[in-house]
């Protein structure tokens, strides 16, 4: 039905507690409403697709006859970090839970990190990025130490000041880091590179290169479909990290959200037959895990005046979906994702009769309803809503 399907991922941009959010201790957690409560804005574009029609928001109206179809998602998969949320869109349930480190890491992996590197460890702990180059940076310029931390989803960050350690060693410290947390003992989701700059406390700053390196993807996605058909798809901002490459045609990195946005605008002006998949990652790492429910409503303003730029650019060829991967409440306890149903609108340059869709029981029926429209062979637990977008 459509040759282009544009798919954005607002990371964190949950829409209320899960059934199951108590196993996950998420009780009472709402990223979209409590921010809007903590610092008021209107959101009129995303209103007019439907957002305010799912759940009463602070600044979002309700509106009788939407532009979009709308409806909101649950996850199933025994996570709530971004890879599991982002493979289960992509068509996979992730039964077992990766292992978080709320105490660090072990003694062996950390000898076994030396050993490789060379270098020293500080840190190995759970800590805010920003927060734990404070308390180490000086400490690295002094030793060349490498600065290893953690937080509640399963991941092993390094911290490096660019100027200390180069940002091609950052790059294949963390390549051997993530050869060695592929065992089942040590198992991470991901190992991410966090380069930062500066020469003292109070002016460290993290840098626009940081990089992930994800495990790959337990079984076939949708996006792997879709390549072994002959279809584009073409991952913007850490799609094709979080993917490990797997699926995807062509990578177009990004800085920001906004940035984001300009590189989706140009893939739209591309002529391709497939699908275009988008993460903004801001509402997640910048305002969400810091606990900053002004940065984080400034952050959906900024999108939403942005938004009649992409919906503007949709021809009749063109299905354009928003969702997300997971909460991260910014005025919840803690800095750790929050289990949460996640918003789904959707629209085209069709004249169709928008309005509810049916509730989703999985980010999956994401996955099976590109795998129909593309007419690509594809098993996914999820159910295709293409059907009711008429």
């Amino acid at each position: 039905m459509y040759k282009k399907i544009h798919l954005i991922v607002l990371d964190s941009v949950g829409i209320g507690e899960a059934p199951d959010a108590e196993d996950f201790g998420d009780v009472g957690t709402h990223t979209l409403k409590h921010t809007l409560e903590a610092h008021p804005n209107t959101l009129p574009n995303l209103a007019k697709l439907g957002l305010g029609n799912i759940e009463a928001l602070p600044g979002v109206e309700k509106t009788e006859n939407t532009t979009g179809f709308y409806t909101k998602m649950q996850e199933v998969s025994k996570g709530k970090d971004t890879m599991t949320g982002h493979w289960e869109i992509a068509g996979l349930n992730i039964d077992t839970a990766f292992k978080v480190y709320p105490d660090g890491f072990s003694d062996e992996l950390l000898e076994k990190i030396t050993e490789a590197t060379g270098r020293g460890i500080v840190g190995n702990k759970p800590a805010s990025g920003t927060d734990i180059i404070e308390e180490y940076g000086e400490h690295q310029m002094e030793t060349g130490d490498l600065i290893i931390y953690t937080s509640n989803d399963p991941v092993l960050q390094i911290a490096a000041n660019e100027e200390v350690i180069p940002l091609e060693e950052i790059y294949e410290i963390c390549e051997k880091v993530r050869e060695m947390t592929k065992d089942p003992e040590f198992l991470v989701g991901r190992v991410i590179a966090r380069p930062f700059v500066g020469s003292k406390k109070g002016e460290f700053k993290r840098t626009e290169n940081r990089h992930d390196y994800a495990l790959k993807p337990f079984g076939k996605t949708v996006l792997d479909a879709l390549k072994d058909d002959g279809k584009d798809v073409i991952a913007i901002g850490k799609i094709n990290d979080i993917f490990t490459g797997s699926g995807i045609t062509d990578a177009v990195r990004t800085k920001n959200n906004d940035d984001g946005v300009d590189k989706l605008l140009q893939v739209m002006d591309r002529d391709f037959n497939g699908l275009s998949f988008l993460n903004l990652v801001d509402f997640d790492a910048e305002y969400g895990h810091r606990r900053d429910p002004e940065g984080y409503s400034n952050a959906l303003k900024a999108f939403d005046d942005r938004l009649p730029e992409l919906t503007g650019k949709l021809t009749e060829d063109d299905l354009l979906i928003i969702t997300a991967d997971h909460g991260n409440d910014p005025t919840y306890t803690g800095t750790d994702h929050t289990r949460e149903y996640v918003p789904l609108l959707i629209t085209t340059g069709k004249d169709l009769d928008f309005g509810e869709i049916n509730q989703c029981g999985t980010f999956s029926n994401i996955a099976a309803t590109i795998a129909e429209n593309f007419g690509v062979d594809y098993e996914t637990h999820g159910q295709s809503f293409l059907k009711e977008l008429k």
